[in-house]
């Protein structure tokens, strides 16, 4: 396959995902805010949120002040900023249209819709009067992309580069969300866990992660007990069965890196496997001692390594 033909599918893929993300973790933020606590804690809220995005000095660049309604439109519907929802959906959708060829009817037509609909959606308001509804779209149409994809596309290179890319944005937004809880959270060193003094708001506010990440009633299966931080941790990193792990992130990570393995990839797929090893055999208790905002940071920055010598070895290389 043509590098740049792999390339537009890999990040049709990776934007569409992240798309999803991006309305995942803006909805922890829309109802965590819901709940009482005071205005310096709900602003520090959105501050960890745009500083685990990475994109806290490009807002502070544009707004004077922050404002949940600011970040919501700075996060979902501004073209400057490339990866807020509106930017991640259009550059889906011009990416799949220059491989128009290569994917199935459905598969165009599913990305093309999503772009039209988008339109509707920001000018009809919806964001305003229901943010959550607006993020429960977003989210439809990510699924309906995916299931599309593997319904409609024969399971050749194209069918994995996507997959891939999927997958890697997945990893690496999953790791965001969680470590939102704790970047720079209440001063902890080492964003360390530790138990709120209010064990209701704890609750409540570990229940919206899961929802945020579709692991509710996962959660309730796997564990049959209260929800505890160290448990939806263990869950979001290190449990294979729960769809959107680390774990399982990387495991699909490897299997399809096998299936487009060329002559200089070789290397690629041992960091790759490095990684997935060291989540296969890690301990919970273990990575908490050590503090899980720096495990996470380490994560994030192995996966962005991985994300550069994926585009080195088989797609059009990143501008230095």
């Amino acid at each position: 396959m043509l590098s740049r033909t792999a390339d537009h599918l890999f990040w049709m893929a990776r934007y569409t995902e992240r798309a999803e993300n991006t309305a995942r973790m803006l909805d922890v933020n829309v109802q965590t805010a819901l709940l009482p606590q005071s205005a310096h804690a709900a602003e520090q809220g959105w501050r960890a949120m745009l500083g685990i995005s990475e994109l806290m000095d490009a807002f502070d660049h544009k707004y004077a002040l922050l404002t949940p309604r600011d970040v919501l439109d700075f996060m979902v519907r501004d073209p400057d900023n490339p990866s807020s929802i509106a930017s991640c959906l259009t550059q889906a959708r011009e990416n799949a249209r220059a491989v128009r060829g290569v994917l199935t009817t459905e598969a165009w037509e599913t990305q093309n819709l999503t772009w039209l609909d988008m339109q509707g959606k920001l000018r009809s308001g919806l964001l305003e009067r229901d943010p959550s509804q607006f993020f429960e779209w977003v989210k439809y149409r990510s699924h309906l992309s995916r299931g599309v994809t593997i319904g409609t596309m024969l399971k050749d290179e194209a069918f994995h580069f996507i997959r891939l890319g999927t997958f890697l944005e997945r990893a690496d937004n999953t790791a965001r969300i969680l470590d939102v809880k704790f970047h720079g959270a209440n001063g902890h060193e080492g964003g360390e866990i530790h138990p709120d003094d209010d064990e209701q708001l704890d609750f409540y506010y570990w229940a919206a992660i899961l929802r945020s990440v579709s692991a509710f009633e996962i959660y309730r299966k796997a564990y049959r007990d209260v929800i505890t931080p160290e448990r939806v941790a263990e869950l979001l990193m290190l449990r294979a069965d729960m769809p959107r792990s680390l774990l399982a992130c990387m495991e699909e990570v490897v299997i399809n890196l096998q299936q487009v393995r060329n002559d200089v990839s070789a290397d690629t797929e041992r960091f790759a496997g490095r990684l997935h090893a060291e989540l296969k055999f890690a301990n919970i208790g273990e990575i908490l001692e050590g503090g899980l905002h720096d495990y996470l940071t380490r994560f994030l920055e192995r996966i962005y390594e991985l994300g550069n010598r994926v585009s080195r070895d088989f797609l059009v290389p990143l501008a230095a």
